[in-house]
């Protein structure tokens, strides 16, 4: 049997050309089988009518399966000439002759190994700025994300702020902004207080 896949052909006829000798080759085989199993039949009864035959039915079965043997040999050799010559002459579609339908984008618009390499070049170099885009797509989209939370925080701040001096006022301070520079003040001053408070305690503490 034939080891050559023939794939091409295989997508043209919707079947392996390997499987197709194959269940030719069985079916012959299997009608040489029932052949030889009527010729034995037929000798049988013929011997049979014969007077005074001695050759019995078990020698005949073994000459018929001797018989069978040759047959069977001939006939594998017969059909290995008879299987090249299907699969290279007449099943074997030729490599310039397109059939399946995906094919008729090359048949209308041929092109040579030397276009198709260089097509397959731009295309890989179309991929490689496709994905290079993406991700400084994706670096902006994340850097947009980080803006509008940083934004969001603004606003939180600038409404607190507002909050701030609108109590300000009502609470009969003129200029939110000075009371806010005479806290931050006298934060500092509370916070120098309480540094000297802990260091005399810690002085007091060693004496």
């Amino acid at each position: 049997m034939s080891v050559d896949l023939m794939t091409y052909e295989a997508q043209f006829f919707g079947f392996t050309l390997q499987t197709c000798m194959l269940r030719i080759y069985i079916a012959f085989q299997d009608y040489l089988f029932e052949v030889m199993q009527a010729v034995e039949q037929v000798i049988l009864k013929k011997l049979g009518d014969l007077p005074g035959c001695e050759i019995s039915p078990v020698q005949v079965r073994k000459c018929a399966e001797k018989f069978l043997g040759f047959m069977k040999g001939h006939f594998d050799n017969l059909f290995g000439k008879m299987e090249q010559l299907f699969l290279q002459l007449i099943l074997r579609i030729p490599p310039n002759i397109l059939l399946l339908p995906e094919d008729k984008p090359q048949e209308l618009h041929p092109c040579s190994e030397e276009e198709f390499r260089l097509l397959q070049e731009e295309i890989e170099q179309l991929q490689e700025k496709y994905k290079t885009e993406l991700g400084a797509k994706q670096a902006l989209l994340a850097e947009l994300k980080e803006q509008k939370i940083l934004q969001a925080r603004l606003k939180q701040t600038l409404v607190l702020f507002d909050e701030l001096e609108n109590a300000g006022r009502d609470h009969g301070t003129s200029d939110f902004r000075e009371s806010l520079v005479f806290l931050v003040q006298n934060s500092r001053k509370l916070q120098t207080i309480r540094d000297t408070v802990e260091r005399e305690g810690r002085r007091m503490k060693i004496l």
